[in-house]
């Protein structure tokens, strides 16, 4: 496979090379300085991303503000290499994999906002239960190949920067507002500016919906989520010897949601795919996010920089959700009972609310969890200059510190008449009382030379992580710890990379590279740590107005990892699953062209993107708590599709313009396999479309309007946790945008 990956991009590249015009060296070796990496970003612009050695992708402000979108999954599907799975229609939890990782709660990919670790626990508890709000985003980036040893814990498939509101050099801001279908709103205002050596900007975001989906009821199912950010930053004069600067940066998040593990049977898909059903109505998620962050630079010369980032991270949530129902003292998992509702037809009448329970017949658990990681960083810069070379020396280190405080309880319910009613309040700390850390220590070297017209980066990470954890069991909520038991493991390893990137011409260049992919175990004695080794080969081009690029990537796993965990229908244990050796192979293509370009009043930009991804387990075993079933030598990874594709095309005048965007996602399993995939195992095919549009007032004015799913189609996103649940159905948006 990686021959034939290679052989073909090789013949790729040579074809374009063939047809491309006469190239004029410039000297780009002076234009290196601007793409050394600052505090916030990865890459900071399409420029810095597409000179890469490895895979990136840049999605810009002005990308962002095409269609203001407030769904993650929506502002990643035209980035090659990604794929995912939707949750809730809104993109609370996204569930994001890159190049065939596991997508479950985005845990194998290096989630970052402003350059700094943002998922609640990311190396003891990495299921992103917290993502950054992308309304109030930037600029989002995304890093894949060999260069992301820079950026841990995980390497396989590559990370996830998102950059929040930077403090502007002149005072400006802006303020949007918009409304719609389901009671939709989002106020956004923000505002900064710079005075002297002094800079600020404030933003505030409110988002939130009733909903698309609807209880017997009538109540809510939809969510508020408030946000807020503040930076100051202080500069030294111009004519200090030292340039340095400080920044302080503050975030705040509250989020309200009605959403519930709770999905539809197959037939009650098939007929009410928007229904929910009357025992999920107390289901809610209640969280808290809040994060500081210093940060200092300084500047020895204009070869040789220090950048510092302190941070702290605090989360915490109690999602309350339907867990188990029980008939005449039979008890089962509502994932059971919804996968069979004819051999469970009695619990089903209770699910449904058809009929009046018993006392805790229903059990809702109470799954409360506090979030804590800090940390400091470093990373020190040396860039310099030869004889038609550039050299580049970048050395970072990281102390971190995190962990998931478990505090889990259940309470009694009964169903009478449609309406739920608490019949029991269960013991606190009894479905779970513990307390899972991390302390790691992480280092990396990159080094970069531009000799001409090729680009060489070796770099080298290490990686030395502490897992522990203390579980007081569930008979002792005041954590005396007469029954503590604990548990620890220690990991040490070493992640090498290296990539290319040779310019044919100023339009063609092939790139590529080899590294190593890894992803910590959890905190059992001797457990080991996922590791693969990948391999990229890929083409970038332009030929007139056509631009784009071509890759194969083939990742070799010697030891995946899987999790327990219950947003996939397991039991929630998050412990590790050793599924042995894994390929993962693929394809990704991204196409842009102008179909106007000599046109001086109006621009008509076409994308396209294309991902195929194919994967393969090499070895046989029971995953245990049927995570994945029965794994048999050539089944696929669940959650993977083999085929996705995404498509836009923008009308752009300097008075308004319109947006089509469109992405279809291939057919995927929920259980490994190979063949056909089970009905019941088997979340079908989908293809939306999206529309947006503006109309500049002025300089300072628009009217701004979208409209999700603009051929009202309706399709399932997901199986699991516990069923069928759809994505969102047609919804149109209008509001006005004010800019100062």
């Amino acid at each position: 496979m990686k021959l034939r990956l290679s052989q073909f991009l090789l013949f790729t590249s040579s074809s374009l090379m063939l047809n491309a015009q006469d190239y004029k060296k410039k000297d780009s070796i002076q234009k290196l300085d601007e793409i050394i990496i600052n505090t916030n970003y990865i890459f900071g612009n399409k420029y810095v991303a597409k000179n890469r050695t490895g895979a990136s992708y840049y999605i810009s402000p002005k990308e962002l503000k095409k269609y203001n979108y407030t769904d993650i999954n929506r502002v990643l599907r035209s980035v090659p290499g990604v794929t995912f799975y939707e949750e809730d229609g809104f993109g609370l939890r996204p569930n994001i994999s890159l190049r065939g990782t596991s997508p479950q709660r985005s845990a194998k990919i290096s989630i970052m906002e402003d350059g700094v670790l943002i998922a609640p626990a990311p190396y003891s508890s990495p299921s992103a239960y917290y993502f950054p709000s992308v309304a109030r985003m930037e600029a989002v980036e995304v890093l894949k190949g060999s260069s992301q040893v820079q950026y841990g814990p995980f390497t396989t498939g590559g990370a996830i920067n998102m950059v929040s509101a930077q403090i502007p050099d002149e005072f400006g801001g802006r303020i949007l507002a918009n409304y719609g279908a389901f009671n939709t709103r989002r106020l956004h205002a923000k505002a900064g500016g710079k005075n002297g050596q002094f800079g600020y900007v404030a933003e505030f975001l409110n988002y939130g919906s009733e909903g698309f989906k609807n209880l017997p009821n009538g109540e809510d199912t939809g969510f508020d989520i408030n946000e807020v950010l503040a930076k100051v930053s202080y500069s030294s004069k111009t004519e200090a010897k030292y340039q340095q600067s400080f920044k302080a940066k503050f975030q705040y998040s509250d989020e309200v949601s009605n959403e519930t593990y709770l999905g539809l049977t197959e037939n009650d898909f098939e007929n009410t795919p928007y229904e929910r059903y009357a025992s999920s109505q107390d289901d809610q998620m209640v969280a808290e996010h809040l994060q500081f962050v210093l940060s200092h630079q300084i500047n020895f010369n204009k070869n040789f920089r220090i950048t510092t980032n302190a941070y702290l991270n605090k989360f915490k949530r109690n999602w309350f959700k339907l867990d188990d129902v029980v008939f005449n003292g039979n008890k089962q998992k509502i994932a059971k009972i919804i996968s069979n509702p004819t051999s469970f037809a009695n619990h089903m009448d209770i699910v449904r609310g058809d009929v009046n329970s018993s006392a805790d017949a229903l059990l809702l658990k109470a799954n409360n969890r506090e979030y804590y990681s800090t940390g400091i960083q470093t990373k020190l810069d040396y860039h310099w200059y030869g004889d038609n070379t550039f050299h580049d020396l970048e050395i970072g280190l990281r102390y971190h510190y995190d962990e998931e405080d478990r505090f889990q309880w259940e309470d009694g319910y009964r169903i009478n008449n449609g309406q739920l009613d608490r019949t029991s309040e269960g013991p606190r700390g009894a479905q779970g009382n513990r307390i899972s850390s991390a302390t790691a220590f992480a280092a990396y070297a990159m080094y970069k030379l531009k000799w001409n017209d090729l680009t060489f980066t070796p770099g080298l990470r290490y990686e030395n992580i502490l897992l522990e954890r203390e579980d007081f069991g569930s008979s002792d909520p005041t954590r005396i710890g007469n029954n503590i038991s604990t548990r620890e493991n220690n990991v040490n390893v070493f992640i090498p990379g290296i990539g290319f990137n040779f310019a044919f011409t100023k339009d063609i260049s092939l790139f590529g590279g080899v590294h190593k992919g890894f992803s910590p175990p959890g905190s059992s004695d001797g457990e080991e740590p996922e590791e693969s080794i990948n391999f990229e080969l890929g083409s970038r081009f332009a030929i007139g107005q056509l631009r784009g690029e071509l890759i194969g990537f083939f990742n070799d796993y010697s030891n995946l990892l899987g999790s327990d965990i219950a947003a996939t229908g397991g039991t929630g244990t998050l412990d590790q699953l050793n599924a042995g050796e894994v390929e993962v192979s693929g394809l990704e293509l991204l196409l842009n062209y102008e179909l106007l370009p000599n046109n001086s009043k109006f621009k008509l930009p076409i994308s396209f993107g294309y991902t195929f991804t194919n994967t393969e387990f090499l070895n046989a075993f029971d995953s245990a708590n049927g995570i994945w079933g029965e794994v048999e030598i050539g089944d696929e990874l669940p959650y993977i599709p083999k085929h996705q594709f995404n498509a836009a095309i923008s009308l752009e005048h300097a008075k308004y313009e319109l947006n089509l965007s469109s992405r279809y996602n291939g057919e995927f399993r929920t259980l490994a396999g190979s063949g056909d995939i089970p009905d019941d195992e088997r979340v079908d095919s989908n293809f939306i479309v999206d529309f947006s549009a503006k109309y500049h007032f002025n300089k300072k004015l628009s009217l701004t309007g979208n409209i999700i799913n603009l051929f009202d189609a309706t399709y399932a996103v997901s199986r699991v946790p516990a069923g069928l649940r759809p994505g969102h159905p047609f919804g149109a948006n209008l509001g006005l945008e004010f800019r100062f």
